[in-house]
């Protein structure tokens, strides 16, 4: 049975495709590219904004078109949360949770000519683990899950409903598919959770699981995904700057900057609070690309609100930051809330954000023109091999050498849009 596979969303998502493609490998199955034929369509879906439920419906409809009698799979968050929306898409023969959505090959080949599938129970919170290892050679960097789940209950966000309560994977296990994604020939690890600064594993903390990670001899790399502030520990950035191994990038989702709205979001700190945690990054880590998500028109933004969030996103060392309109989520409680913004404030604001985030990566980039850096090759296009330095520039070099998955030292010559070029060394 020839089986095609896509995934909207975050690197936790990534992560689990590929480990369920691995499953389907092993269990007898043919995994094929999403563009050709197969019999059974899994799409991977997401539910933190409405773009995500979006997605979903345009992926249906575009594998479809290249297989018009293919059985589609749904499965994880937004199946956990949307099961109606989801049957009534055209060919949709399962919808699977997120609770067993890892059973996935069993789950077809034992249902593929049964009556059309809904499997959804309630997540459970019991530490994990996770068989087999999320092996994707087509790409340098594997996406290492060590966390799942959130007990954060922000205002705007459905991820506890989708995922659950915040559980950790079992530690040795984490070691465990790190060795084999390594002997595989992965260079550089990212670490992905929901919350990965929430992980707590018999008295193992986040630190533990670095600590461990960055004693592997062959690898490389070890690249932090995103990760609250109020999880983070003053070790990490001693570990920042002195390991090498460790990735000088932290993105640290801030959402706002003024702290009545910050208070309506639910989420647990001041803007004083936050701006000294970004400050003592960038002090005690030279060189570090800082990054965050803000959301723009949350119920109650006024004018005033934006520019204060504008201005702080203005005067903090960030490189980039992630703009997401506000869309309102079926469990999410700020969709109750009064004072709402209109689409008209939103794109406006939006685009004024986007536009400083554009001026920011800019000036990070110009800041590290003439420096060496040892770049990690991904592929190359369009005549240029590409890749990233830890600290999550995009650079290209145009050179006959295979640079595949080789760590290549790099001066950064210039600009180039969203990316720098560079030379050789």
């Amino acid at each position: 049975m020839r089986v095609s596979f896509y995934t909207i969303g975050c690197r936790l998502n990534q992560a689990e495709t590929a480990i369920i493609e691995q499953s389907f490998r092993k269990s007898g199955y043919h995994v094929v590219d999403f563009s050709d034929f197969a019999d059974v369509v899994v799409i991977n879906t997401c539910t933190v904004t409405e773009k995500g439920d979006a997605d979903t419906r345009r992926i249906v409809n575009k594998a479809l078109r290249t297989n018009h009698g293919a059985k589609i799979a749904l499965i994880g968050c937004q199946a956990q949360t949307q099961q109606a929306a989801l049957f009534a898409l055209p060919n949709v023969h399962w919808i699977i949770g997120n609770e067993k959505k890892m059973n996935l090959a069993d789950i077809i080949r034992d249902t593929i000519d049964a009556e059309p599938q809904l499997i959804t129970p309630v997540v459970q919170r019991e530490d994990f683990t996770i068989p087999g290892a999320g092996i994707d050679l087509r790409h340098t960097r594997a996406n290492l899950k060590i966390q799942d789940g959130c007990n954060s209950f922000c205002t705007f966000c459905e991820i506890p409903y989708a995922r659950g309560r915040a559980k950790s994977r079992v530690f040795d296990d984490i070691l465990r598919e790190a060795n084999e994604l390594v002997a595989a020939g992965h260079r550089e690890l990212v670490l992905t959770g929901v919350n990965i600064g929430a992980y707590n594993y018999a008295h193992k903390k986040l630190i533990d699981v670095v600590d461990a990670l960055t004693a592997i001899g062959r690898l490389k790399r070890l690249r932090l995904s995103s990760v609250e502030g109020t999880t983070i520990t003053p070790e990490l950035f001693d570990r920042m700057r002195d390991d090498k191994k460790l990735c000088r990038h932290l993105h640290i989702s801030i959402q706002s900057a003024n702290d009545e709205i910050l208070a309506a979001m639910n989420r647990n700190y001041t803007v004083a609070e936050y701006r000294a945690l970004l400050q003592e990054a960038h002090a005690k880590v030279p060189g570090i690309c800082l990054g965050t998500d803000v959301i723009v028109g949350f119920p109650g933004e006024t004018d005033a609100h934006f520019m204060q969030t504008y201005m702080t996103l203005r005067d903090l060392p960030f490189a980039y930051f992630h703009v997401f309109s506000y869309s309102e989520r079926g469990h999410a409680k700020s969709r109750k809330l009064a004072n709402k913004v209109s689409s008209e404030a939103i794109e406006r604001r939006s685009a004024k954000l986007r536009e400083l985030s554009a001026r920011k990566r800019l000036q990070f980039y110009a800041a590290n023109i003439g420096k060496k850096f040892y770049v990690l090759f991904e592929q190359k296009k369009n005549g240029y091999w590409t890749g990233l330095t830890d600290s999550y520039i995009r650079i290209k070099v145009k050179s006959d050498l295979d640079l595949k998955n080789k760590f290549v030292p790099v001066v950064l010559d210039e600009i180039d849009h969203l990316s720098m070029t560079g030379t050789l060394v």
